[in-house]
């Protein structure tokens, strides 16, 4: 089969044109495939990283028409996504979605409702609150896979108390025995030996697939030491979407993504070896992140307002938890 426009030679069941973009039967007397007509070009002159105004999928050869800023986008067809790197526009190897589970909003804001009232002094916290917003939207994220060893000091407890009381009772000896009986002195052997010193080194290893919001706009809905239920993805089918539900595409490189990653990674690192001893310095991490993966995720959102303080949550859609986010 050919493009009837340029003339292009295609695969049988192509739906466009992986040269030009045509739908496949434009032009000519046959009928054009059932596939979802082209999007709408948005009104005024659509302009995406790097100047460009119209892409091709690299999978199915539709248009994509990015906006303003865009360098993470989905293809409206058959679910192919390309990103903006220091080498141009390139397809992404792996594009995944979680599956919406907490489908009612009634159900995700019960989630929230438990999170508010937690503690005694909060118990009707989420009673006298009002709900404002309410909102669901697949949200990409680059989920990365790093891996991260840190070294670093810390004092030991005990040693450090042993020896302080140790020289303690030296003194106190000593003191003792200089000050002594009147009209003479007391001979008192002093005993060397070696300094205790009660720093000691430690190591903690990590192996994380850290999420990191695609798109910077919406940095608040960062995770801070979330964890997606990975088991549960599938590869993206805007198809299996409810209908109506905001799809969004992301303005973070996976370049840019890569160094969020390793800094919050390196955060999270410190906060593990600070809770397995209280007192650390010197640390030092060896963090390596691999290769990203695209992962469209639904969140609700909601917006709570108490007192006249306004407050956001999200909850994930698919495991039906609040994530906590930086």
């Amino acid at each position: 089969m050919f493009c009837m426009k340029c003339g292009a030679q295609l695969p049988d069941d192509a739906r466009f044109c992986a040269k030009c973009g045509t739908p496949v039967g434009s032009g000519t007397g046959s009928s054009t495939p059932s596939a979802a007509p082209a999007p709408a070009a948005a009104s005024g002159p659509s302009l995406g990283a790097a100047g460009v105004q119209e892409l091709k999928c690299p999978s199915c050869g539709a248009p994509i028409h990015p906006t303003f800023g865009e360098t993470v986008i989905s293809c409206d067809y058959c679910g192919g996504s390309v990103t903006l790197g220091g080498q141009g526009w390139k397809e992404i190897n792996k594009h995944t979605m979680l599956p919406l589970k907490v489908m009612d909003p009634q159900a995700a804001l019960k989630v929230v409702h438990g999170l508010v009232d937690e503690g005694f002094m909060h118990r009707h916290d989420f009673e006298d609150s009002k709900v404002v917003e309410t909102k669901l939207t697949y949200v990409p994220f680059w989920v990365m896979p790093a891996s991260a060893s840190t070294t670093f000091t810390y004092q030991a407890v005990a040693t450090s108390v042993g020896a302080t009381a140790g020289t303690i009772a030296a003194g106190a000896l000593l003191g003792s025995a200089l000050g002594g009986r009147r009209g003479g002195f007391a001979v008192v052997p002093i005993m060397a030996g070696p300094v205790v010193n009660p720093n000691r080194s430690d190591t903690i290893t990590g192996q994380y697939e850290y999420p990191v919001i695609a798109v910077k706009a919406m940095a608040s809905y960062q995770p801070r030491d979330y964890q997606f239920a990975l088991g549960d993805r599938t590869f993206f089918d805007k198809k299996t979407i409810p209908q109506g539900t905001n799809v969004l595409n992301g303005d973070l490189s996976e370049d840019a993504a890569k160094g969020s990653a390793r800094a919050w990674v390196q955060q999270l690192q410190a906060d593990a070896a600070h809770k397995k001893h209280s007192t650390c310095s010197n640390l030092k991490s060896d963090i390596n992140v691999g290769d990203a993966e695209l992962l469209h995720a639904p969140i609700w959102e909601f917006v709570l307002e108490r007192k006249g303080q306004r407050q956001m949550f999200i909850v994930d859609g698919n495991a039906g938890r609040v994530i906590r986010t930086v």
